[in-house]
């Protein structure tokens, strides 16, 4: 049986040796063999140089370009160019449990679940951390319960096998947040299961500061309504209530000049509010309990906010989803240039930046180096 591990990346020079040492230490049961498969997104701190200096001498070592450096299709080029039965996606800053690999093969086995993962747990005893981890700021989502294993609608990271990431036609591109959300949905609307289990152990490292926690969770709400847009279905009320929350304050603030009852709604909400988050800090982390209240609030109102923009670009506005609402998302500059200079290892009769679908597989056109395998990505790149 061959285990194949799909990376994105983009930077991370001071990090991608003991990734790659680590993912690559993983213990298997006999007779597996693993590869690994990193998308690089046109790094320009050493990252590639680091990568082909490892892949020169470790064979199990594959590295693919991401000119468009966004992780959808980071995602689907590292899915072309692997080779496994199984396919499990891992990321740079997440620390592993040494049998990660093997226990999410073991559970696709065991459950027959169409993907599974493991909990979203964060690494660490910080604020953020702790926010985190806490129910309140969590919402109640079943991702975040580590003890939890059962039927999710999503899993953090993620593994699945072949055949199933074939026939749904790989992440969505046009999503630069959410897609992990959204192919799950696919599956789950399409009879299928997500599972997410407690064995499959691991550690994500948090954003370091309030200012890109806000915009991480501003982004994951800005990009929920593309996919409930793209899918037609209601928002649930844990994605409502944030964004609820935010619109009462905003229309209560507005309308406090003018207003006596306005101003003391909005005085009362406000309070409320500040005081369940005190609340929560201190039964999360009594010494820390400020900072745990600044950071879930970070990611419930960011989370709002960005909902709301959301709403209001793609349901009032009718317009698409923005890359730009992400940082480093590539624009049509970077497109015509990655099309006049083809990225490393890419001749022009391969490239095929409109992504048209492979008629075999269904998987968008890769358009880095000449694909290896399956045979139908020949196909698709020359239809390209």
């Amino acid at each position: 049986m061959r285990l194949s591990v799909i990376v994105p990346c983009r930077n991370e020079a001071a990090f991608i040796d003991a990734f790659v040492a680590g993912v690559l230490a993983q213990r298997l049961p006999a007779g597996t063999e693993l590869e690994l498969v990193i998308a690089d997104g046109a790094s320009d701190d050493g990252t590639r140089e680091r990568l082909d200096a490892l892949a020169a001498h470790e064979p199990r070592l594959r590295v693919v370009d991401n000119p468009e450096r966004i992780t959808p299709v980071a995602l689907n080029r590292a899915i072309a160019a692997s080779r496994g039965e199984v396919v499990v996606r891992m990321d740079v800053h997440t620390t592993y449990a040494p049998d990660y690999v093997a226990m999410c093969a073991q559970v696709l086995a065991e459950t027959g679940a169409a993907c599974v993962g493991g909990a979203w747990r964060p690494a660490g005893d910080g604020a953020i951390a702790r926010a985190f981890r806490s129910r309140f700021g969590s919402g109640g989502a079943a991702s975040r319960r580590e003890a939890y294993s059962g039927p999710v609608d999503t899993v953090y990271l993620g593994a699945w096998r072949r055949d199933t990431l074939v026939a749904l036609g790989g992440f969505d591109e046009a999503l630069v947040r959410n897609q992990d959300d959204e192919l799950a949905l696919r599956i789950t609307r399409g009879g299928g299961r997500v599972w997410q289990d407690a064995r499959i152990l691991s550690h994500y490292t948090p954003r370091e500061n309030l200012g890109a926690l806000w915009r991480q969770f501003f982004q994951y709400g800005y990009w929920k309504v593309a996919v409930i847009r793209k899918h037609r279905l209601p928002a649930s009320p844990r994605h409502l209530v944030p964004f609820g929350f935010v619109a009462t304050l905003a229309l209560l603030a507005l309308a406090a000049p003018w207003s006596a009852l306005a101003a003391w709604g909005f005085a009362a909400l406000g309070g409320v509010y500040a005081l369940a988050l005190l609340a929560n800090g201190l039964l999360a982390a009594p010494r820390q309990a400020l900072r745990v209240a600044l950071a879930t609030a970070a990611m419930q109102l960011g989370y709002g906010l960005g909902f709301g923009r959301g709403l209001f670009e793609m349901a009032v506005l009718r317009r698409g989803p923005r890359r730009g609402a992400a940082p480093g998302a590539a624009g049509p500059a970077e497109h015509r240039a990655a099309a006049a200079h083809p990225p490393h290892g890419v001749d022009r009769q391969t490239r095929c930046l409109s992504r048209p679908r492979c008629p075999s597989c269904r998987l968008p056109c890769p358009t880095s180096a000449r694909p290896r395998s399956p045979r139908s990505w020949t196909r698709c790149a020359r239809a390209g």
